[in-house]
């Protein structure tokens, strides 16, 4: 394994963006997955300068280690990469948690820093360990799980959090008395002492968006692509989804002008971010701008009922070359059911349009195990495929098995058998091989995720010794008492 420190010295030469600042109240701020995952999360990147922007106050970016088993090997730090601090010299150390399974990655973290993961053993030494605060879109969700882990959990859209946070770090230099200022503060989740009852996530107001992207860098998930909203939110009602309308007051388009006006001069490849970017009304205004300047292009979130020959032939001039779009319910019966309302010619048009302009693949993700699905869904899921291979250059699904979320109307529904989901998918790579490939999350840490998804304290410690014990499946199993 190459030393840590030759890695980051190699990242961060690549690097255009990274900021370095000096100040008494420093943040080591943390993505509890790998560094090219963790610098393509947009949220991340906006914190790490919302920090630095506050006066006084500094951040610096720590990940989980790309090969935890020999970090472990070497006992070695997780150390920071703009001065290779270690994390566990840091007052405040911050993590942003996007999906349930990252909750091992926080554990993994906190080991390799030296700090006790649980807060409680943590709470005898105050003076001796950081402040753990954890946010993220996990948020949005379920929380709970990381409680016995954070001393804090900021709730929803931190932009206008932070200030108050850091404020309240500075006023409030002990930690009993910090947290109890704050158990009041909406938008702050004080697990010991809101016990497994989280407040309501915060909205920010519209005057903060957008988040934009602080660092380019080629070691990423987007490779040196400059990430910004087109909008936040959802005016949508997919009845499985944490973004629906329900969250937040809907979708927040962000205006032409303001957006092209924060993309750099020397940014060449620009990626326009959001839960329904198909659904911003000045999208093909927004495009066109980018690609007339001769830049690349990329949106998250192709709704495949938004999607036209004007747009498609934008995408395409602007350097796209997969279509990718969502499905989701495996038959129109769950589409309309889940309130999904992508509808079978919207899929067709998607693939005729692929091929019209010269793309080389149609990606579609599509969920399986929704609730009162059959294996009529699935065969109806099989030949609406076949069909879809026919029209497009290349076909690919990525199949998902669906997973009841918190504060989303599907709250509480259970998980399909694995053996039921594995047969389902057994059933398409027969019906579809040689047509279309087919890839996606295993049925098993579906299960994890649901564990986690549905879960509270006592799923978060065993999280803890899953990691600990390797982080496998059998550790999950064991741990969770499946």
């Amino acid at each position: 394994m190459t030393p840590f420190r030759e890695i980051r010295a190699s990242r961060l030469a690549d690097e255009t963006g990274t900021l370095n600042k000096q100040a008494d109240l420093a943040f080591a701020l943390c993505y509890p997955s790998p560094y090219h995952v963790g610098m393509s999360s947009l949220g991340f990147q906006s914190i790490y300068r919302s920090l630095h922007a506050l006066p006084g106050c500094t951040a610096e970016r720590a990940f989980l280690p790309d090969d935890v088993t020999e970090m472990h090997r070497l006992s070695e730090d997780l150390c920071t990469y703009e001065s290779g601090r270690p994390v566990g010299d840091f007052p405040v150390v911050a993590f942003s948690l996007a999906s349930e399974l990252e909750l091992a990655g926080v554990v993994t973290c906190l080991d390799l820093a030296g700090i006790p993961a649980l807060h409680a053993e943590r709470a005898a030494h105050a003076r001796t360990f950081p402040l753990v605060v954890v946010g993220g879109p996990l948020t949005f969700s379920n929380p709970v799980p990381v409680g016995p882990f954070a001393d804090i959990i900021v709730m929803g859209e931190a932009e206008e959090l932070l200030p108050i946070l850091v404020n309240r770090l500075r006023d409030q230099p002990d930690r009993e008395s910090l947290l109890k200022s704050l158990v009041q503060q909406p938008g702050f989740y004080i697990p010991s002492l809101h016990a497994e009852t989280p407040p309501a996530v915060a909205i920010a107001s519209d005057d903060c968006l957008p988040a934009y992207s602080q660092i380019i860098t080629p070691h990423t998930e987007l490779a040196s692509m400059f990430l910004i909203e087109a909008e936040r939110g959802c005016s949508r009602g997919c009845a499985y989804c944490v973004m629906r309308r329900s969250a937040g007051s809907g979708m927040r388009p962000v205006a032409p002008g303001r957006l092209l006006s924060l993309i750099p001069a020397e940014a060449r490849r620009v990626g326009l971010v959001g839960a329904a970017v198909t659904d911003h009304p000045a999208l093909p205004e927004i495009l066109r701008a980018l690609v007339d300047a001769g830049r690349q292009v990329g949106v998250s979130s192709l709704r495949a009922d938004r999607l036209d020959d004007e747009l498609v032939g934008l995408l395409a001039r602007g350097g796209y070359r997969t279509l990718t779009s969502a499905a989701d319910g495996a038959s129109q019966r769950l589409r309309d059911q889940v309130d999904r309302h992508t509808q079978v010619e919207d899929l067709l048009r998607a693939a005729r349009l692929c091929r019209v302009h010269s793309m080389a693949l149609l990606k579609l993700y599509v969920l399986i195990g929704l609730p009162g699905e059959t294996m009529a869904d699935i065969d109806e899921l099989a030949r609406l495929a076949l069909e879809l291979a026919a029209l497009a250059p290349k076909l690919s699904l990525t199949v998902s098995p669906f997973v009841s979320k918190r504060n989303t109307p599907l709250d509480h529904q259970p998980l399909d058998d694995i053996a039921s989901l594995e047969a389902k998918l057994a059933f398409l790579r027969r019906k579809l091989r040689g047509h279309a490939r087919l890839a996606g999350d295993a049925p098993k840490w579906a299960w994890v995720e649901h564990r986690l998804a549905q879960g509270g304290f006592a799923e978060g410690v065993a999280a803890a010794q899953a990691a600990r014990a390797g982080g496998g499946f059998a550790a999950w199993k064991r741990a969770l008492g499946g």
